[in-house]
């Protein structure tokens, strides 16, 4: 059953059955500078479990930061940042935080999968080397079951035939499903997407987003940073628009998209092709 190799519930909206005791993620006047340039000014934000919140908005909006620091690839500079309650890369002490050891970041890093621009396969190593390269060597799982469960993601992203194939012999869609099989082989509880289809052609990446769609529809929480407008219109639960380092506009994809109320997210929109036509929006 395809709910066992992802590792999560089946059905996307059982997760609207309850009432989560806290979101998957909150981001609380979350600030990050580099130097003199503040790059996330102080945003809020709530992604419950089962959701999937796509990003839009052009390049250097914070977009891509914003993935990284709810990850702790970059730490921020102001705020909290909280996944699944727990306070990422830090823990409080008073009105003060102070960074976590290495170990327990890796912990809390192995419940967050995420998939990139470029899919940063080693190259060295076949697709299912891989893919259990972290569940082996992180998680500590049994290399029998983890080659279990690799065959199991592979052959769910289509990718089953490739598995002893090294990443130079894949297209660039082909590379990105291992990636996200790769992210799933973890386990994780929330999936980030940093811009996954945007150094794809139109019909490869279609591969990916398809992919994608089955984890939404499957029930996984989804961030998703993105220019495919046909993506974030049929599968988003919410939208926001950043520009600047702060969220513009937010609210249902529908709404926010065919119906913008904000000059800014307008002009972004008008730049972008044709909502009607399925195509992505706004140069990057």
């Amino acid at each position: 059953m395809a709910a066992a190799a992802w590792g999560f519930m089946p059905v996307r909206n059982v997760a609207r059955l309850f009432v989560p005791a806290m979101p998957m993620v909150r981001a609380e006047d979350v600030h990050k500078r580099y130097g003199r340039l503040e790059v996330l000014k102080g945003l809020h934000l709530e992604v419950a479990a089962g959701e999937v919140l796509c990003i839009i908005g052009t390049c250097g909006s914070g977009k891509s930061t914003l993935l990284r620091c709810i990850n702790h690839l970059e730490r921020i500079d102001g705020g909290r940042l909280y996944v699944d309650g727990e306070l990422m890369g830090y823990r409080e002490g008073g009105d003060c935080i102070y960074e976590i050891r290495q170990r327990d970041l890796c912990r809390q890093r192995a419940g967050v999968g995420m998939v990139f621009e470029r899919s940063n396969l080693f190259p060295h190593l076949t697709v299912l080397e891989n893919v259990i390269e972290a569940p082996v060597h992180v998680k500590h799982e049994p290399k029998a079951a983890a080659i279990e469960h690799a065959r199991a993601l592979l052959k769910r992203v289509g990718l089953l035939d490739r598995l002893d194939a090294y990443p130079g012999r894949l297209s660039g869609g082909q590379q990105q499903r291992v990636a996200i099989a790769r992210a799933l082989a973890m386990r994780p509880k929330l999936m980030l997407f940093d811009e996954p289809t945007s150094a794809l052609d139109p019909e490869v990446a279609g591969e990916v987003l398809s992919v994608m769609r089955g984890l939404a529809h499957e029930g996984m929480t989804m961030i998703v940073a993105t220019h495919e407008m046909a993506f974030v219109r049929d599968v988003g639960d919410e939208v926001v628009f950043m520009d600047g380092g702060v969220i513009v506009e937010s609210g249902n994809p529908r709404d926010v998209l065919l119906h913008p109320q904000h000059e800014r997210t307008k002009a972004f929109l008008q730049v972008g092709a044709s909502l009607a036509d399925g195509s992505r929006s706004g140069p990057c």
